[in-house]
């Protein structure tokens, strides 16, 4: 798919195109991820079973939802997703990890349609088109935050809901993820993120709000020695949360318009 308005940065395109070979090893560049997954997976299904009305204890309870995962990779959060039922489509601006997508998805029997691309021309394409968007650990990434945003928003259907996580940009975040996790421990690939691209709850709720994305107070996204990675109340390094793409629609006997 050509772009013709990238909001990736190639240089990270660059990066995360040397971790493709290894993307699906649970000790490799990509760790990190993999030990995060779990949380982030959890907190996927019981925010979109309780939005969409399906019932918990289904082992498909996403059948018949659209859902897009933007920034994929290799596709630690794309395949859960077809596994829960949804039909999936999974968008990375890099060749690389989308051909170990693919590949692994084939191996696996699911089907889920990847594309290397922006979610800028998918938009174009796609507007309106699903009930979920999963963006884990991209926004912190993307050169053009405003016109991703945007085109989040117009990817959803009305109602539908798209689940973000990201690194706040605070003291903690940076001597936890850019220098213990990045310079020490070796669980982020070197240069991986930059923390003054990082963004505060505060600030991301402004942009999506601008953006037509209406968000939901967020919740911390956590380690410790005795859980591992989990869903707590401490936002100060990394965080997770939702928005609702809500349609403003004329309310009765009024001449001004409500949500």
């Amino acid at each position: 798919m050509a772009s013709t308005a990238s909001t990736a940065k190639p240089e990270n395109v660059a990066l995360f195109g040397t971790l493709a070979a290894d993307w699906w090893d649970p000790d490799g560049s990509s760790k990190l991820l993999h030990r995060i997954n779990p949380a982030r997976l959890g907190f996927i299904h019981g925010q979109a079973i309780a939005h969409f009305d399906r019932d918990p204890r289904a082992r498909r309870g996403l059948l018949g939802l659209k859902a897009l995962d933007v920034g994929c990779g290799g596709g630690l959060v794309a395949e859960p997703l077809a596994r829960m039922g949804a039909d999936v489509t999974g968008i990375d601006a890099g060749e690389q990890v989308i051909a170990v997508a693919r590949a692994h998805a084939e191996e696996q029997g699911l089907e889920i349609d990847y594309r290397a691309g922006d979610v800028v021309d998918l938009a174009r394409e796609k507007p309106g088109f699903f009930d979920l968007i999963t963006c884990l650990e991209v926004v912190e990434h993307v050169a053009d935050r405003r016109a991703f945003l945007r085109a989040l928003h117009d990817l959803l259907k009305p109602g539908g809901l798209l689940i973000y996580s990201t690194p706040n940009r605070t003291p903690q975040s940076y001597a936890v993820l850019i220098v213990g996790a990045e310079r020490i421990a070796r669980l982020i690939p070197d240069g991986g993120h930059h923390w003054k691209q990082f963004i505060t709850p505060a600030e991301l709720a402004d942009e999506l709000a601008a953006a037509g994305l209406h968000p939901e107070p967020v919740h911390g996204l956590s380690w410790a020695p005795h859980k591992g990675f989990h869903i707590s109340g401490d936002k100060s390094v990394n965080y997770i949360g939702i928005a609702v793409r809500r349609e403003e629609t004329p309310v009765a006997g009024s001449h001004g318009r409500a949500f």
